[in-house]
């Protein structure tokens, strides 16, 4: 996990290093070309009209030479056409280039600190400054000190972000090695919380599935022992001489298992995913009268209905709804199908006058093996057919 937090750590560094460059490359194109030369010529044109003329006293000359020069922290020189030195502010400066020379920059790229002004009469002004230098290296400072200060500040940010994913991680393998209780604890409301969110509630569907299959083994395993432990009795009886009655007995309990043994692959074939339904058009109608007619004291009323389905398993339902509702419920007992609220579908119900399901057992009677006390017990049933 050590390397998923370098990754957007490096990540974070290397977004900043390229807006780095970007914005550099961009402000030397901006910072280049012929700006040097406007700026020239603007300082020339504010000398010209600012200086003092070449027939002033030197005393005047020597004041506006102190009043450019200190505020800009300059060190200047004024000289003649001939390159004498008419007044001097500071260290000594660079001498102009001379008759029929031209003003100039020293240096080049980033080290401009000197220039020289032909002004209009024919004298010069040479200065030098270290604020004339060129701001470049200045900006790459502040970019370099932003993407130190984001560096800094990112380092938390990733870490969190990797924590919460390793620990996903580590309930993910804990769940893998049977911890099925495990859930992740969720934190905010991004894509790891939803992520987090789907871990729990598919950790809480397997969890339950397999309290189920525990469940249903357990059961299974019970059932299968009573109706065998009759048989086993009955073979020992029958040792010691014939007994048709218990013939008769061993032949219910061996029928017994056979229904038992069916309705578990049944329930079995349902819960496997890959299950593959056969699906042909039934007539709702139809079928439940058919299935009515093998029980006594059913009604079927309604309208045709034609839908596609299963026939094997939707015959199976009817069959399993009206049997529990002849052994649990009162007579009469009677099927009504037609149409439903909802468009394109069909409303199958199973009608009786017992006292009905209690609210709490409403969700328990669709657990494998589950029967209510005092009612399946008694009247029969494995409570698999629901």
């Amino acid at each position: 996990m050590k390397r998923l937090y370098l990754q957007i750590y490096a990540a974070v560094l290397g977004v900043l290093l390229l807006f780095a460059l970007l914005m550099g490359g961009a402000f030397w194109q901006m910072d280049g070309g012929n700006r040097p030369a406007r700026w020239l010529d603007e300082m020339t044109a504010f000398t010209d009209a600012s200086i003092p003329p070449p027939d002033a006293e030197p005393e005047r000359l020597a004041r506006w030479a102190e009043a450019i020069a200190r505020p800009f922290e300059l060190d200047l020189a004024v000289y003649d056409d001939r390159g004498h030195r008419l007044v001097a502010v500071g260290e000594p400066v660079p001498t102009p280039p001379g008759a029929g020379g031209s003003r100039f920059l020293s240096g080049s790229g980033q080290g401009h600190r000197s220039f020289a002004l032909a002004l209009a009469d024919g004298r010069w002004l040479v200065a030098r400054g270290d604020h004339m230098r060129r701001p470049f290296p200045h900006f790459l400072g502040a970019i370099a000190l932003l993407a130190i200060a984001t560096g800094i500040a990112a380092h938390p940010l990733a870490r969190r972000l990797t924590r919460r994913v390793e620990n996903l991680k580590h309930h993910v393998e804990g769940f893998g090695e049977s911890r099925l209780a495990l859930r992740v604890p969720v934190e905010g409301h991004d894509e790891i919380a939803r992520l987090a969110l789907a871990f729990n509630a598919t950790a809480e569907r397997i969890e339950r599935l397999v309290a189920d299959k525990t469940r249903l083994l357990a059961n299974t395993s019970h059932e299968l022992r009573t109706p065998l432990a009759r048989v086993r009795a009955a073979l020992e009886l029958l040792r010691e001489g014939p007994r048709p009655d218990l013939i008769d007995q061993a032949e219910r309990d061996l029928i017994e298992l056979d229904e038992l043994i069916g309705e578990l692959l049944v329930s079995s074939r349902l819960d496997a995913p890959e299950r593959v339904l056969d699906r042909e058009s039934i007539d709702l109608l139809a079928l439940a009268a058919e299935e009515a007619a093998r029980l006594p004291g059913v009604e079927v009323s309604g309208t045709p209905h034609t839908t596609a389905g299963d026939p094997r398993l939707i015959r199976r339902l009817l069959r399993n709804l009206l049997e529990n509702a002849l052994r649990h419920g009162e007579p009469p007992v009677r099927v009504e199908v037609g149409p439903s609220p909802q468009p394109g579908l069909v409303r199958v119900v199973v009608l009786d006058h017992g006292p009905g399901i209690p609210e709490a057992l409403r969700e328990r009677i669709f657990e494998p093996f589950y029967r209510s006390a005092g009612s399946a017990s008694a009247r029969g049933g494995i409570g698999l057919g629901l």
